[in-house]
């Protein structure tokens, strides 16, 4: 009977007549690949480096996921359920950040620092995977793009949870090619290991369990091991998703309680999105929306050579189709429940583990595009390539830095710069200068698009010095925090509270009158206690 260990070796791979971006025939040997590395983290790191000092936390849930990760890191617990402290998120983030406020006394700092780490060390994944698959240069080419994709240099740079997400599937990745390179199950085993990782980050990885799974069960030709990886990788990648779905049971009678909490989430975002727009101009948005952000978070370049390569080696390399399918498969799923059944609005987040498993393919898609050009012509594109990869990063991190409205708002997402509207952040250093470092407290109105989250989080104010009429207890917190200062946003909260009178520029707030302050802009208002 054959086994796991007598699995035929992957296909050759084919070799052409001129070597990656080179027009000279390949004799250079392969440089250290320790040397490699060291070479490929600092190019990763050096922009990220730049960006450290003028990025803020904004998108992806940031401000959230570090205020859930203070609260556990005060009191640290097995989180086992939504209600258990991570609510739509997953809990190892939260251990992870919350670890960090241990040693880091910057509450803004400290996930920006996580994502740092993980975002940085991604590269060596995913230079090991294209390695693997191709050759060192594709790896060092696929990691100089990753090195200056717009959308990741925010990731990294900010504290919501992707970088550390990314990292994790593209370990996930580097050991199942390395599996099944070296016919072994042990880094397939591994590689399910991660994935359970991967999946107390973020739901979106829970798609690759099945997807995977699929995969591994039709790679190879012998059935008998083809059955044995599959079934070992999908039971192996169980633990997490169990566990995390009984202690959603037992805590909410539902064991998807969170998905289903995010879904509603989509759902709720689809809805404004057809009113704003119309049904059918969605679904055309949402049709577009996947490739959109390839061509314009990796560049056009970018993305135009790996969408080549992907197709020529679907075609010609039949041991790499996993890895196409790993990337195209849920880009097709999230973009069929966006433009048919209209449950789902896409989100640059949501592309980022499929948009990184095109670099692999940028060298190949180069030799394809390029063929038996001359050597004028191949440095021409390579040129013009690694200019716009770098260029269209860089005007869109300058074009959308502490700039609203417009345009601007629409390619914030995926631009390299993070930064909060311009008079959230004038009223958040108020607060932190005239508020908080006085010992003083203050009034916020909820803001129907979370801002008041934002403000919250950089005015330095602690808990017990705010009243924030998100909360249940606001009414307590107002007796007992007596705050001289008010924030309301237009639209908010406060316009629609029954002990609130609004008359020109006095809003009395249960029976106490506070007068509008100067300096300030919409959609924020600044009032101070007479």
């Amino acid at each position: 009977m054959s086994s796991a260990s007598t699995v035929p070796a992957a296909p050759p791979r084919p070799s052409g007549a001129t070597p990656v971006l080179s027009a000279v025939p390949d004799v250079a040997p392969e440089p250290s690949a320790r040397l490699l590395l060291g070479l490929l983290l600092a190019a990763v790191l050096l922009p990220r480096l730049l960006l450290m000092p003028i990025n803020e936390n904004f998108y992806g849930d940031a401000v959230a996921r570090t205020d859930l990760a203070e609260r556990w890191a005060n009191a640290p617990h097995l989180i086992t359920s939504y209600g258990d402290g991570a609510y739509q998120f997953g809990p190892l983030h939260l251990y992870l950040v919350g670890a960090t406020l241990k040693v880091v006394e910057d509450k803004a700092l400290a996930g920006r620092l996580v994502s740092l780490l993980f975002g940085v060390l991604a590269v060596v994944p995913l230079f090991s995977l294209t390695r693997r698959l191709f050759d060192w240069r594709a790896g060092v080419w696929s990691a100089l793009a990753f090195s200056v994709w717009g959308m990741h240099l925010q990731m990294s740079t900010t504290a919501a949870s992707e970088a550390l997400s990314l990292f994790l599937m593209l370990w996930v990745f580097a050991l199942v090619a390395e599996g099944l390179d070296d016919n072994r199950l042990g880094p397939i085993f591994g590689a399910a290991a991660v994935l359970n990782l991967a999946c107390a980050t973020r739901y979106d990885a829970w798609l690759f369990i099945p997807l995977l799974s699929v995969a591994l069960l039709f790679w190879g030709e012998d059935r008998i091991a083809a059955i044995t990886r599959a079934v070992g990788f999908g039971l192996l990648c169980l633990p997490f998703p169990l566990l995390w779905m009984q202690g959603n049971e037992l805590a909410h009678g539902d064991p998807f309680f969170p998905i289903r909490a995010v879904d509603q989430f989509h759902a709720d975002w689809v809805r404004e999105g057809i009113g704003r727009m119309g049904a059918w101009v969605y679904r055309l948005q949402s049709l577009g929306f996947w490739p959109g952000v390839a061509l314009l978070s990796l560049s056009p370049g970018v993305a135009l050579l790996a969408m080549v390569g992907m197709r020529r080696m679907w075609r010609e390399r039949p041991d790499v189709r996993w890895l196409v399918l790993a990337s195209v498969v849920p880009a097709v799923y999230f973009t069929f429940r966006a433009a048919v059944l209209l449950d789902f609005q896409p989100l640059g987040r949501f592309t980022v583990t499929e948009l990184a498993l095109m670099l692999p393919f940028v060298v190949p898609g180069f030799e394809a595009s390029m063929g038996q050009r001359g050597a004028g012509a191949r440095k021409a594109v390579a040129g013009l390539c690694g200019v716009l990869a770098v260029a269209l990063p860089l005007a869109m991190g300058l074009y959308t830095f502490r700039v609203d409205g417009g345009l601007h708002d629409s390619f914030r997402p995926v631009s390299p710069t993070s930064t909060n509207p311009v008079p959230v952040m004038q009223v958040a250093r108020f607060l932190k200068e005239e508020v908080a470092a006085k010992g003083g407290a203050a009034v916020l109105d909820q803001d129907p698009n979370y801002l008041d989250l934002q403000l919250a989080f950089f005015s330095g104010l602690p808990d017990e010095r705010l009243a924030r009429v998100r909360w249940e207890t606001f009414r307590k917190h107002l007796r007992e925090a007596s705050p001289e200062y008010l924030v309301r946003f237009d639209g908010g909260a406060l316009e629609k509270d029954a002990g609130v009178t609004l008359e020109g520029r006095t809003l009395t707030l249960d029976g106490v009158a506070y007068e509008e302050q100067d300096g300030f802009s919409a959609p924020l208002h600044v009032y101070r206690r007479r």
